[in-house]
């Protein structure tokens, strides 16, 4: 009797375990689905005021979003059963593209400053900074939350990108505004050299196994 009662009481606990894990599954999917939507808006947006402003700083800022986008998506995969991935193989294409991309925001800033080129005020790109500067942070303590209770590395890693997107919507925002307030165009570009160091870091860290390491 005794060994029925511990054989039922430990399945019950397999149970309640599987039943907890889906829900976690479940949280964290739809998770990295808001992030996915978030961040195609925000690189949509972040590449119209470059290209119409002119705006290197939003440049760098629409890079991040970028690759923020594959970050997401390589947990959201993860999130899904039967599916594989080498987060190793996704994570070095990932530094590899923060390379390239940091290579080309400051050849895109010295260029503007040897060529006195003057950004225009974006609106656009001050609007989704400010909107970057709510969600991001936002996103990033439900990811550390999550991950914690989980144990789910990638999605820890996530969070640090999620973090990191919030502190070059800072920087960009800091460049556009200085530029909207006090007509400094050369500050936009100023403002998108800051970035580069940030870029470069998070692909430094992103080749050696972890998604960033800023904030």
């Amino acid at each position: 009797m005794s060994k029925m009662v511990q054989t039922e009481t430990q399945s019950a606990t397999a149970a309640s375990a599987a039943c907890v894990q889906k829900a976690r599954t479940t949280k964290v999917f739809w998770l990295q689905v808001v992030t996915l939507a978030w961040m195609l808006v925000e690189f949509g947006v972040s590449a119209y005021a470059a290209v119409t402003a002119r705006s290197p700083v939003m440049a760098a800022f629409g890079s991040d979003s970028l690759v923020e986008m594959l970050s997401a998506a390589v947990v959201l995969l993860q999130a899904i059963p039967g599916t594989s991935i080498s987060e190793r193989r996704v994570t070095r294409v990932a530094a590899s593209l923060l390379f390239a991309l940091a290579f080309v925001v400051a050849v895109t800033a010295l260029a503007s400053l040897a060529l006195h080129l003057r950004p225009e005020t974006s609106c656009a790109g001050i609007g989704i900074t400010i909107a970057a500067l709510i969600a991001m942070p936002v996103l990033a303590a439900l990811k550390r939350r999550d991950a914690r209770r989980s144990g789910n590395a990638a999605l820890a890693a996530d969070a640090v990108q999620s973090a990191a997107c919030a502190y070059l919507a800072l920087i960009a925002f800091a460049g556009l505004a200085v530029n909207a307030i006090f007509h400094l165009p050369w500050f936009d570009s100023f403002a998108a050299l800051i970035a580069v160091p940030v870029l470069i870091k998070e692909g430094r860290l992103a080749w050696q196994g972890h998604t960033c390491g800023c904030c």
